[in-house]
């Protein structure tokens, strides 16, 4: 291996071990930006994932076993929906002429959400990654141009590439200013949309009542995986249209019917209510 090359380990690891430090649970990545180690179990999917980004880890020790195994690591992926950040990534992406800045201002501007100072890592395409934290009782997905164009989501399952990570293309490094910042909390204005829209299902209770029938649906439609995700997303709304208090029990009873206990359905109602400011 070339001594540039060892060098770029070097670095990366030492960034990785950085970012453990603050919480952030880390892999290593190759140059192509996949993870560095090959799954042995790629092409068996019975075990559980592995060598990617369910490896990520915040124990040193881990990350510098990792990191041996990998020595053509270059870089690092910060996981994203891992405690204590649940991290969520926004990813402004430059590439085929579009202007994702642009198109999140209008977001903005379209839902009444501002997106508060945090970290940012410029990207060696001339794109942006905006780190934001959402609530431990909500799964924020994946997606691509879902929102706008250029606009990609890094969320529970994906990983972002972490600062000072050297790729074929560039580097990637912390926007001047941001680096010391936490993660801030997703605006719920925006969080909301992250999450997948409400699909009604299932028969509404009678204590719904009329204005919350779609909301209580939604949340009975939902299936294992998704079940706080669609509760957290019809709390915020009720509470948004004002019938908060109302559908406190109906959507208690829905989402117990969907297999959550009456404490985690509480809990996630309750996440909600602060949230969207109540």
């Amino acid at each position: 291996m070339a001594t540039t090359d060892r060098q770029a380990t070097t670095l990366a690891l030492a960034h990785a071990l950085s970012a453990a430090e603050r919480g952030l649970s880390v892999i290593p990545l190759s140059r192509t930006k996949l993870p560095a180690l090959r799954s042995p179990h790629r092409d068996d999917p019975s075990p559980p994932p592995c060598h990617g980004v369910y490896d990520a880890t915040t124990d040193p020790a881990r990350i510098r076993a990792l990191f041996a195994a990998a020595p053509r690591a270059t870089g690092y992926g910060i996981a994203c929906g891992l405690p204590p950040h649940h991290l969520i990534g926004v990813d402004l992406d430059t590439k085929n002429g579009t202007d994702p800045g642009a198109a999140l201002r209008a977001l903005a501007s379209r839902h009444g959400f501002t997106v508060p100072p945090t970290v940012v890592v410029l990207t060696p395409s001339g794109g942006r990654h905006l780190w934001l934290s959402g609530p431990p009782d909500v799964v924020a997905p994946n997606s691509a141009g879902r929102l706008a164009p250029g606009i990609d989501i890094r969320g529970a399952g994906g990983y972002l590439v972490g600062p000072g990570s050297r790729t074929e293309h560039g580097r990637y490094q912390a926007a001047p200013g941001t680096a010391h910042l936490a993660p801030a909390p997703c605006p719920p204005a925006l969080l909301r949309l992250l999450l997948p829209p409400p699909r009604a299902h299932h028969p509404t209770p009678p204590s719904a009542g009329h204005h919350g029938q779609g909301l209580v649906q939604f949340v009975l439609a939902a299936h294992e995986g998704q079940r706080n995700t669609r509760l957290f997303w019809a709390a915020c709304r009720a509470y948004e249209d004002g019938i908060g208090p109302e559908l406190v029990e109906p959507l208690v009873d829905a989402a117990r019917a969907t297999g959550l206990s009456e404490r985690e359905a509480r809990a996630t109602i309750a996440s909600a209510a602060r949230m969207t400011g109540h």
